[in-house]
């Protein structure tokens, strides 16, 4: 059931407990990082209360009822009344609450509430996923708890969530939390490079990019990262070696074109893992992101000071708090080269 899940074993292992001796609690919370699978396990443990076949408690993943169990037809970005109810999947058993755009709509909560009330129709128990739960306002968050302070026997609900300070003590009071942690490097390049056939240098980039979390490593395109982080790569070669001033402004305008204004703070990321690379190698470190460019590093490393560079990564890192405030971009980015050269 969970073996096609990568990372977190304590938790497949309380999941796993749980379900044989059939005790899942009837509120559970998943915290953790964003991307590190809670509610892909969230889902598989929903489809064990519907799988036809289960094994030792746990879902099976191969009958008919465990395929039609995780598959949502989602509502359009912009369906705001998809929003307001319950999304099954083609299961009568397995709903999901999702946000619309930055928040829960109440009208969703107030629909699981009367859902939740209902007997199951072939399941075990109903199970409802509540997806980003930290989004949930004041009155959606009051309406779920009315919920959880009487749940119906035969209905679990799973709240997921990256931000658990964000949700009402009260909320958090009522369920038993897992907590997931990052996934070690190895086991997403493994993942990646077996399972999702990426190359082998894109899975070990990709795998280092991620800090622990799969879902950023799928999100990423080896390909597009690598010409932005070439972009990049002359911003460094322009401050220590060929000190050109000329380059690094036609480098803050190729990074502020509009076809890259959402890739912007992609751009300032990649130079601050370059630098950080850099400083790195400087220190006689031998790991490093961007293992396949070491040569090219370590020629940029042998012109730089220790100083500076961890002066340009705190130039770079007020700069992205900075845009907060509004901050027109092309000016400040030209800004933060000219600085970083000076």
């Amino acid at each position: 059931m969970f073996d096609r899940l990568i990372g977190n074993h304590h938790v497949k292992e309380i999941l796993t407990r749980m379900l044989a001796a059939r005790r899942v609690p009837n509120s559970l919370l998943f915290v953790g990082a964003d991307g590190v699978g809670k509610k892909a396990f969230a889902l598989e443990t929903a489809k064990a209360f519907a799988c036809r076949n289960p094994q030792q408690g746990a879902a099976c993943d191969a009958c008919g009822t465990c395929r039609r169990a995780e598959n949502f037809v989602l509502p359009k970005a912009d369906d705001r009344d998809g929003f307001k109810k319950v999304v099954f999947s083609e299961h009568p058993d397995i709903g999901v609450v999702l946000p619309y755009g930055k928040n829960i709509l109440v009208e969703a909560i107030r629909d699981l509430e009367e859902q939740a009330n209902f007997r199951p129709y072939e399941a075990r128990a109903r199970v409802f996923l509540i997806d980003d739960a930290d989004k949930m306002n004041d009155a959606a968050a009051n309406a779920l708890l009315k919920t959880l302070e009487e749940p119906p026997a035969t209905t679990h609900i799973f709240l997921i969530t990256s931000r658990p300070s964000a949700l009402l003590p009260t909320i958090r009071s009522r369920c038993q939390t897992l907590r997931f942690a990052p996934i070690e490097t190895k086991q997403i390049e493994s993942f990646l490079e077996n399972q999702k056939q990426f190359s082998a240098a894109d899975a070990e980039l990709l795998s280092k990019l991620a800090r622990g979390s799969i879902g950023r490593a799928l999100n990423l395109d080896p390909g597009k990262w690598r010409e932005r982080r070439d972009s990049m790569l002359k911003v460094l070669e322009s401050l220590l070696t060929k000190k050109n001033r000329g380059a690094l402004l036609k480098v803050s305008e190729e990074m502020n074109d509009a076809k890259n204004k959402d890739f912007y703070e992609e751009y300032l990321e990649i130079l601050q893992v370059l630098i950080h690379d850099t400083w790195s190698l400087r220190l006689g470190r031998t790991e490093i992101v961007n293992a396949d460019i070491r040569p090219q590093l370590e020629s940029l490393a042998a012109e730089a000071e220790n100083r500076k560079l961890a002066l340009w990564l705190t130039e770079i890192e007020t700069l992205r708090e900075n845009f907060a405030v509004n901050l027109n971009r092309k000016i400040a980015t030209d800004a933060l080269f000219m600085q970083m050269a000076n």
